[in-house]
């Protein structure tokens, strides 16, 4: 289960890192995301990413119990909502909206499932 969880922060911080490069996915969820995954599969790794210099600062109100503080679900929904907002403005492909809605929608979920920290 610990390998599954790993896979899955890794494959978070990827998206994550993505978004900081493209403006094709928001950055903050994916690294709450990521954060979640990692508290479940590696001290260290969870540990590197709450410390790193550009990632550390936009999941500073993660709590390592798997509880999201209000700001930080704010912060996320509003990075989704930009993103989205953009995708919408470019003019992308309708199947490429939908793809990213069915994902940031999944991704959403979780978050404000999460308890407030």
């Amino acid at each position: 289960m610990r390998v599954f969880w790993l896979v899955l922060g890794v494959l978070c911080v990827a998206l994550a890192m993505i978004g900081v490069i493209l403006p094709l996915l928001p950055t903050v969820p994916f690294l709450l995301l990521a954060a979640f995954c990692f508290a479940r599969s590696s001290e260290r790794l969870h540990d590197w990413l709450l410390s790193h210099q550009v990632f550390g600062p936009m999941i500073i109100d993660w709590n390592t119990s798997g509880a999201i503080r209000p700001a930080a679900k704010k912060a996320a929904t509003l990075s989704v909502a930009a993103v989205f907002g953009l995708s919408l403005v470019l003019g992308l492909a309708n199947h490429i909206l939908i793809i990213q809605a069915v994902t940031l929608g999944a991704v959403m979920i979780f978050i404000w499932t999460r308890p407030n920290g």
